[in-house]
């Protein structure tokens, strides 16, 4: 008998697209089938609730949620033999659009009991796991603007973007390095991507790959604001990399150091992080999670 868990965030995109009980027990007999049930009520609770799973013997764990929800879920399962299951309910679904993963809650479903496996990178920021992107600057700061509209639509992401537009100045000052080799000081915009899409099917890398063993990263000096409004409109059409300043990179490794301020600001795979170390270390763990597709 096969122990799946799922982990439903009840909040995460349309009302109208919630993964209940009823859906399950219609696609998993059981006889074959040991179904448990678990809904994360605030942030950080998926992952209280996964480390529970892991302890009650769950093989397949089922993130039901956008990408912060994948986040809290799939950090407990990195480099172990449990499997990642997604039905993506989120506003962004980011990762699961990357995989080809459908929005349709019983195609999701079908994929989860096909139990197809791919195994991805993982990207690593200090001790937090990214399985999308994550980045410092501006990026940040639209998730931080985002997060407190309190609603996860692309008009209040659009908002949240001109609302970071008119605090450009606020920024925190970092000196970044790739590899060793190339050093920017207090960029706009350093982003770090191990899949090629954001979510709302923007993308910024859209060379990425979640099997190749590097990280695309893009990173864009400091600019006027004029050329910041151009950046916006060329990003929608994903021809941002027309913009010259634009440096992009594959690489295995990026430190950034804090000069100024008390924290860096952050955003992993969607959500904002705050954190507290002058240093970050971005990496890779390459094939460490294993995902049903």
């Amino acid at each position: 008998m096969k122990c799946i868990h799922f982990i439903i965030n009840p909040i995460a995109g349309s009302s109208n697209n919630i993964v209940t009980k009823d859906i399950l027990q219609k696609y998993f007999v059981d006889d074959k089938y040991s179904l448990t049930i678990k809904l994360s009520t605030h942030k950080k609770h998926a992952i209280k609730l996964t480390k529970q799973s892991i302890d009650e013997g769950a093989t397949i764990i089922v993130a039901c949620g956008g990408d912060g929800t994948v986040n809290e879920v799939a950090s407990c399962i990195v480099g172990t033999s449990i499997k990642l299951g997604i039905i993506p309910t989120g506003s962004g679904n980011g990762l699961a659009s990357n995989l080809k993963i459908p929005k349709i809650i019983e195609k999701a479903i079908t994929l989860i009991k096909q139990e197809n496996i791919t195994q991805i990178d993982v990207g690593t920021i200090n001790e937090h796991y990214f399985f999308s992107n994550t980045g410092v600057g501006f990026d940040a700061s639209v998730i931080k603007n985002y997060e407190a509209s309190n609603e996860r639509t692309l008009y209040n992401y659009i908002k949240a973007s001109l609302k970071s537009f008119r605090e450009l100045n606020k920024q925190e000052e970092v000196k970044i390095s790739i590899d060793n080799k190339n050093t920017f000081i207090n960029p706009f915009m350093i982003f770090v991507s191990n899949s090629n899409e954001l979510g709302y099917k923007i993308s910024l890398t859209p060379k990425a790959s979640l099997r190749d063993g590097l990280l695309d990263a893009i990173i864009i000096p400091k600019i006027s604001k004029i050329k910041v409004v151009v950046f916006g409109v060329l990003m929608l059409f994903r021809k941002h990399q027309i913009l010259k300043k634009a440096q992009v990179f594959q690489t295995k490794s990026i430190h950034l150091l804090r000069v100024k301020g008390s924290v860096f600001e952050t955003q992993i795979d969607g959500e904002l992080y705050q954190i507290k170390e002058k240093h970050i270390f971005i990496s890779l763990k390459e094939k460490s999670l294993n995902v049903i597709t």
